[in-house]
């Protein structure tokens, strides 16, 4: 008999429609934290919000490296959200989809504490998951490791005693599934919540493409 896989499953874009409002919400209080904390315009703090983001994968993560900023004040500030029911876009059939699936399940996304906790209450889907690494756990050494670290995924993996080999990593992120291919994790692309569905082809590193998490039950024999 196969050992049961560990799935590692992002959350934003991947287990709820971020994209709808949160995302859009998120963006705006990063520019404007940006703008005020480096005496910028808009458009400067904007532009530079998106250059750090996609160089080191997480906005945050650029902040902390090159200007030393204090994690703890940015994120409060950013994912501290008002009217946080109304943002919320919940993904239909995930809570059932993650209940069928076999193996441990384990939460890894590049968002702060108090955010993915309370959006998992909100989405009823808490108690799937056996252990959650958020954006504050991922030091090594004292510094900051968000994904898409490569050594971060494999401290995972080492801290949980898995083998890389039996993990399935579902999330939306190109960059951040690619992390996983050098220790041989599976990858599973989520394009449904993406605006960008359409033109996302399936690198040879990824074993599965799926509009939404809600179709692994029924989609993970495909996955090579």
């Amino acid at each position: 008999m196969h050992p049961s896989p560990v799935w590692l499953f992002d959350l934003d874009n991947t287990l709820h429609d971020t994209s709808a409002a949160i995302a859009p919400e998120v963006s705006r209080r990063m520019t404007a934290y940006i703008e005020r904390r480096f005496n910028l315009s808009r458009d400067e703090a904007d532009r530079l919000r998106a250059q750090l983001w996609t160089r080191y994968g997480a906005t945050l993560q650029g902040l902390v490296r090159l200007y030393g900023i204090e994690p703890g004040e940015f994120l409060h500030e950013v994912h501290d959200l008002d009217d946080f029911d109304r943002l919320v876009r919940s993904a239909r059939g995930v809570l059932h989809a993650l209940k069928k699936l076999p193996g441990r399940k384990i939460l890894f996304t590049n968002g702060p504490r108090a955010y993915a906790q309370k959006l998992l209450f909100h989405l009823g889907i808490e108690a799937q998951f056996h252990r959650q690494y958020m954006i504050e756990d991922m030091v090594m050494h004292g510094r900051l490791r968000a994904k898409p670290s490569r050594s971060f995924l494999a401290h995972l993996c080492a801290r949980e005693r898995i083998d890389p080999r039996r993990c399935i990593f579902v999330e939306d992120s190109l960059p951040n599934l690619k992390s996983g291919r050098y220790l041989r994790i599976k990858a599973v692309l989520v394009t449904g919540m993406s605006f960008r569905r359409r033109l996302i082809a399936r690198p040879h590193y990824v074993g599965l493409k799926v509009k939404s998490a809600a179709h692994l039950p029924r989609a993970i024999a495909r996955l090579r």
